[in-house]
């Protein structure tokens, strides 16, 4: 039997559950997850092998109407993810119609010659003449290679899924050895689980005005200790007060731990800068760009 491998990417509108789907298909906590919109700020490389196939996912932020320069960089990280992969999945949730948002992205995605599947997820949250109708919505779009609906969340019809995928790639090498299963370093990794805390436990406009940096990750030789320095941006005096005090040091530890293999000792620091969102040196600075 020929093995096949190819480079996907995980595409749709902020909070429909691109992260929750790459990580369920990977089988490992690659991407942060949110229930916040506009969580994935950078594409992100994961990787799902097994005897038959290996599949380069790349999962982007949402697509939306940018409101400053980090989500500019944002919407055209996503978009050019439609360029030079074998296959997109275009992700839509559980709403019954089709939005502005999706059109927009349908009308960009005839615009390419790549095949693409329509992932409908949260299917948990329909009745099955709702599903059925949603689906017949889509499939009179005349675009879709297949659609295929799941619930991301709680694994319904994701083995399913990468069936499908597989029938769309061709034969290939690996391009990864069996062992990796993301590009992202540890240090990005760790970072983004800290944003995650920060996104789950602050509200309203806190947390798509935080970046975080990790200053220093080494680990001790005489013990199974990792030091990490780490810093919370925020861009207001008033942020501040709120991050420090919901002391999310604590809140972190556990997947870091579980990431690294090792115990942590973990130190924090929240800082201002003031509308960093908009400023392309801050951007560049704190990872977002183009690689």
């Amino acid at each position: 039997m020929e093995y096949k491998s190819g480079f996907v990417s995980i595409v749709g509108r902020p909070n429909v559950g691109k992260s929750t789907l790459m990580n369920n298909m990977v089988g490992e906590k690659i991407a942060i997850m949110s229930d916040k919109p506009q969580t994935t700020r950078n594409t992100i490389q994961a990787v799902y092998t097994d005897d038959q196939a290996q599949i380069v996912f790349l999962d982007t932020p949402g697509i939306h109407k940018p409101k400053n320069k980090l989500g500019e960089f944002m919407v055209k990280s996503a978009t050019d993810a439609f360029k030079n992969v074998d296959l997109v999945l275009f992700v839509v949730d559980d709403s019954k119609k089709i939005g502005p948002g999706d059109r927009k992205i349908i009308e960009d995605l005839r615009g390419i010659k790549t095949p693409v599947i329509l992932v409908l997820n949260k299917i948990d949250k329909l009745e099955e003449s709702e599903l059925f109708e949603l689906m017949q919505l889509y499939s009179n779009e005349d675009l879709f290679k297949a659609i295929v609906p799941i619930s991301a969340l709680k694994g319904r019809n994701v083995n399913e899924l990468l069936k499908v995928i597989g029938n769309y790639l061709q034969e290939g090498p690996k391009y990864f050895p069996d062992y990796m299963i993301t590009d992202q370093p540890e240090r990005v990794l760790v970072s983004e689980l800290i944003r995650e805390k920060v996104l789950h436990y602050l509200n309203d406009e806190v947390p798509h005005g935080v970046a975080v940096e990790v200053e220093r990750m080494k680990s001790r030789q005489d013990k199974d200790i990792v030091d990490i320095s780490a810093v919370i941006y925020c861009e207001r005096d008033s942020h501040k007060g709120i991050i420090i005090g919901k002391n999310g040091r604590k809140l972190t530890r556990e997947d870091m731990e579980l990431l690294l293999g090792s115990k942590i000792n973990l130190q924090l620091w929240v800082k201002v800068k003031e509308n960093w969102r908009n400023l392309q040196n801050y951007i560049t600075d704190f990872g977002y760009n183009d690689k």
